[in-house]
């Protein structure tokens, strides 16, 4: 039988785990974090957390516990993966995982190359990633969109 800190599996899940990446020396980074920020404060507020990858890869146990028992989705700015692969190392699989420079190359966008100063074009990915991530949480939640 389960302890009071575990959760069933079949239980339906009632908050998702965002890991954003970390990238400081790239847009896209920049780009990731405000996506999330937006989906935590505006979009699905109340049904999403963060998860902080710096303390998840130090190993927090309150961070990586969260992540093993709830879904996460990933969001990385590059191919490097580093919240994808983090997280599946040290708490299993992703439930879904994005890749910004991806999901923007089949939107024809381009990110500008300032990590410091977003362009209209990099304000535009926010809102596409936030977009993309919101409906992943309602896929999670079981739910319909009510963005």
């Amino acid at each position: 039988m389960p302890g009071a800190t575990e959760i069933s599996r079949d239980l339906k899940p009632f908050k998702i785990g965002i890991v954003p990446c970390n990238g400081e020396e790239i847009c896209a980074g920049s780009v990731t974090r405000f996506a999330c920020r937006k989906v935590l404060d505006e979009l699905r507020k109340g049904k999403t957390v963060t998860i902080c990858l710096p303390l998840f890869i130090a190993g927090d146990k309150g961070e990586q516990q969260f992540a093993s028992r709830f879904p996460t989705i990933t969001v990385d700015g590059c191919d490097k993966r580093c919240s994808a692969i983090s997280t599946e190392r040290l708490s299993g699989k992703p439930s879904y995982s994005i890749v910004v420079t991806d999901l923007l190359k089949d939107k024809g966008l381009t990110l500008s190359e300032s990590p410091r100063v977003l362009s209209e074009t990099d304000k535009q990915a926010v809102d596409i990633i936030a977009e993309e991530i919101a409906k992943k949480v309602d896929e999670l939640l079981g739910e319909a969109g009510d963005a």
